[in-house]
């Protein structure tokens, strides 16, 4: 009888040990994802990105996010994953939802000549006669070209200080607080034949239409006609149909949306910090958020393109993520260029790269970003940095951060990408 008890025991005991050794062991995946932080950790001991942001994602869930370095260097404030900061033209990817939705309210359509809507009149002063239309804008193929003007205007001081010329060389003009205008009259100040900043030298040769020429004062463009069409500010109609239903409570396209102490500083450079600062024509570059929030649209991105997403019909999801260019609308097509080249074909204001991967990129003063998913993969990525990459090395470091997540998006999602 002893020895059957002491037998019971014996199996207890061992099953019980089992059990807190199965506990305390840890997985694959997170083995995986200390070994990704490790990683990024190194990385960013190069030294010339001061902090950044990363999410991996796929249809269903966020399987890594973090923060990484720092938000404000001199403070030693970390960067994470509810830092928030501008996302330069990946904003213009909120553009293209927002007019499919607009679309699917009746409002407007993509084929509407621009000026059906527009308060004032746009047209190519080389081809009065060729109309523009809401898809030429979404596709970069409006023959707008941005111009001196949109560079030197655009940029707005959140507060009213004195920028050194030393910082400015360094960056876009960062004008006065009180030289802030509306969206509209900006518009109607460069793109009216009557404006008083217009120039015949800001369209192309070439008819709406026929060329692909990426341009920001387009995009904008295209957010006024849908202001126009909806009788709602762009802010108030994506905050309303994207940020909030995707519960992006972090983001919003000003300051004060947000939560401006979660902010990162930027910098130009890793010693140089850059003044706050928003776009006039802030839908082509200037939505504030966090790599959390953005985690959650890429995923919903991966989700519209399976024909499963929540934001729009599974017609607008494919018209979204469809080639809407010829080869001969893209001149310069390279297959083997690079796998991220976002201007190699175009959804609507949808990136598509030689190698299949569809999003965007961003750029602005003291900000670059990322976001891509391969739809082979169900996965996608994000990376968000806070500090302008100004030489070599600094582009190193971004590609390292990158390439990095590129390796462990096939090791956290337990497949490899096509």
């Amino acid at each position: 009888m002893k020895k059957a008890i002491f037998l019971l025991f014996a199996i207890i005991t061992l099953f019980s040990c089992q059990q807190e050794a199965s506990k305390s062991a840890p997985s694959e995946v997170d083995i995986a994802k200390d070994s990704l932080s490790n990683k990024l950790t190194e990385i960013h001991e190069q030294g010339h990105i001061n902090g950044f942001a990363v999410a991996i994602v796929n249809e269903n869930e966020i399987l890594y996010q973090a923060g990484i370095g720092y938000s404000n260097l001199n403070a030693k404030a970390n960067y994470s994953e509810h830092t928030i900061q501008n996302i330069g033209s990946v904003s213009k990817t909120f553009i293209g939802l927002a007019l499919l939705k607009a679309q699917e309210m009746g409002k407007l359509n993509l084929d509407d000549p621009i000026n059906k809507h527009l308060p004032f009149q746009v047209y190519n002063p080389n081809h009065p006669e060729a109309e523009i239309t809401l898809r030429h804008l979404a596709t970069h193929t409006s023959s707008i070209l941005d111009t001196d003007y949109y560079d030197g205007k655009s940029y707005i001081l959140k507060e009213d200080i004195e920028v050194p010329d030393s910082i400015m060389a360094m960056a876009e003009t960062f004008n006065a607080p009180n030289t802030a205008i509306p969206l509209i009259s900006f518009l109607e100040k460069i793109l009216a034949a009557d404006g008083e900043w217009y120039e015949a030298e800001g369209f192309l040769k070439n008819k709406p239409g026929d060329l692909f020429e990426y341009t920001n004062i387009g995009a904008t463009l295209a957010a006024a006609v849908l202001e126009v069409a909806t009788g709602e500010s762009f802010n108030s109609f994506v905050t309303k149909h994207i940020l909030q239903p995707l519960n992006m409570s972090s983001s919003g396209w000003s300051f004060d949306d947000v939560d401006i102490s979660k902010h990162s500083t930027l910098y130009a450079r890793p010693d140089i910090e850059l003044p706050y600062y928003s776009l006039i024509t802030y839908p082509d570059g200037g939505l504030i958020t966090s790599i959390s929030d953005m985690a959650k649209y890429l995923s919903e991105l991966i989700k519209g393109y399976a024909g499963n997403g929540t934001l729009l019909s599974a017609a607008s999801y494919k018209e979204l993520f469809t080639a809407q260019l010829a080869a001969e609308n893209i001149p310069d097509q390279e297959e083997d260029g690079d796998a991220y080249d976002d201007e190699y074909n175009t959804g609507i204001f949808m990136g598509l790269t030689p190698k299949g991967y569809i999003g965007h990129t961003g750029g602005d003063p003291g900000i670059a970003t990322f976001m891509f998913f391969k739809p082979g993969s169900k996965t996608g990525k994000v990376m968000m940095i806070n500090t302008s990459v100004r030489n070599s090395g600094g582009v190193k470091q971004f590609y390292d951060i990158w390439y990095t997540l590129d390796e462990y998006e096939q090791k956290l999602n337990g497949q490899h990408t096509n």
